[in-house]
């Protein structure tokens, strides 16, 4: 930014997005102070709540190196090639998310990533208030209360950064001065985490470099790999009884016993990987699901949200966290870009919403996709053809998992494309058992006609 005065910003939040915004806006001269409800988990360790390992790709990469933070994460991440599918009764298969070890995601420990990034956000010349919750905005007089330690803080602002979560604090406070047209849409299924601990001799008990799944139609088990060699093992199901089927729910499965049952019948080979089944059943809570979608994040120059702030989603993409890193490098250029923070703001929303909606979209998609369609004939026949259509292709038929996780084009053009080649590989599968009745000819004069070269837009 051009305009005069003093190039100072107050963050709300010190989570992921917040602690890696406040990074990138101090190395850029900006005077930046953060303010966070919880106390500072370098002294008293982690206390996030939500503990789903979080999938590092590109887009996040890409932040992190703008802050130079990638070498510290990366060294405490652990790679994942693909998804190990586990079907019942038969053997787990790896499916390769890329062509090979240059196309892989990084599964990340939420609490270790937020220590490296509030560590850079210091080092960058942030400041950085602890045990603050925001509790109010005068939005006249330009003052924040917070609370913390049993006392109650007024602070002084000139603009107002949201980073402050699904279940965000200055949203509800921008909201009370003008409808942000707000609307959260439950998915109606929930989560519970348990935990594969590491093997007698210290090492994984299971593949590593291996995103687990456990397909089961609607329902699913997830484990991601820890640098401590852990797995964080997350159930996902129903949260009450759906109508026309006999699947388990939350509702129904509530004790040790019912937990028994239901691994015993349905995943029966994680039962000897998860020693501490019932007790971490019991122990552990219930998470719901849901998207949140806004129709403004902004108010003028006063205040913008980003991150699960702005748009929170199901986090069955693996994109949450990317997404939001990719908020903090278009708002930190924006701001640059732009001589007025209502400008900045401004061209920042009209830029990231429409691809915030629709990595919101694919993520509900690839839900199905996960819990059904993983070990599904015909959806395997289509991989298998995309494999084929991308060695035909180069640049042109792109995988819609590699447009979305290995590359940095918009959420927005990654859906439209991977619409037109679903379409595609539909067709061209349509009633075949194998790759050899494909009409070959057929298929590259639709790729040729729907598919331009694509180019990153990195």
């Amino acid at each position: 930014m051009s305009n005069a005065g003093p190039k100072s910003l107050t963050i709300i939040g010190a989570g992921l997005a917040g602690a890696l915004l406040a990074t990138l806006l101090a190395r850029r001269g900006w005077q930046v102070e953060v303010f966070e409800r919880r106390g500072d988990p370098r002294l008293q360790g982690y206390a996030g709540g939500r503990s789903i390992n979080l999938a590092l790709a590109e887009r996040g990469l890409h932040a992190l190196r703008a802050a130079d933070a990638h070498g510290a994460v990366l060294e405490q991440a652990v790679m994942m090639r693909g998804r190990m599918v586990h079907p019942l009764g038969g053997e787990p298969q790896l499916q390769r998310y890329g062509r090979d070890d240059s196309e892989v995601i990084w599964s990340v420990s939420r609490g270790e990533l937020n220590i490296t990034l509030i560590n850079a956000a210091e080092a960058a010349g942030a400041t950085l208030h602890f045990d603050r919750g925001l509790d109010s905005v005068d939005f006249d007089a330009r003052t924040i209360t917070c609370s913390g330690s049993g006392e109650i803080h007024t602070h002084p602002f000139t603009t107002l950064l949201g980073c402050d979560g699904a279940g965000s604090t200055l949203r509800a406070q921008m909201a009370a001065r003008r409808d942000l047209g707000e609307r959260t849409e439950w998915l109606g299924h929930g989560y519970k985490e348990l935990e594969i601990p590491p093997a007698a001799d210290g090492g994984f008990r299971i593949e590593p470099n291996a995103l687990h799944i456990w397909p089961r139609g609607r329902y699913m088990c997830i484990a991601l790999p820890n640098d401590e060699r852990t797995f964080t093992v997350t159930l996902f199901m129903a949260l009450h009884a759906e109508s026309g089927n006999d699947d388990p729910d939350f509702d129904s499965v509530t004790t040790a016993a019912d937990a028994r049952a239901l691994f015993e019948r349905d995943f029966p080979d994680t039962l000897p990987l998860i020693p501490e089944l019932e007790h971490d059943f019991v122990a552990n809570p219930v998470g719901s699901l849901a998207t949140l979608r806004l129709d403004r994040w902004h108010l003028g120059g006063d205040a913008v949200l980003l991150g699960d702030a702005a748009h929170a989603m199901v986090p069955f993409h693996g994109q949450g966290m990317n997404c939001a890193f990719e908020d903090c490098v278009a708002l930190a250029g924006c701001m640059e870009e732009h001589d007025s923070l209502e400008a900045a703001f401004a061209a920042f929303e009209a830029d990231r919403k429409p691809n915030a909606t629709a990595i919101q979209d694919m993520a509900l998609e690839n839900y199905i996709e996960m819990r059904d369609l993983v070990d599904d004939p015909d959806f395997l026949l289509q991989q298998a053809l995309e494999r084929k259509l991308q060695a035909r292709h180069p640049g042109r038929f792109v995988p819609h998992y590699s447009m979305v996780t290995f590359m940095r084009i918009p959420y927005a053009l990654a859906l439209e494309r991977s619409n037109i080649q679903r379409e595609i590989l539909v067709g061209a599968t349509r009633g075949l058992e194998s790759l050899d009745g494909v009409d070959w000819a057929a298929v590259d004069t639709e790729i040729e006609r729907q598919l331009a070269p694509l180019m990153d837009g990195a």
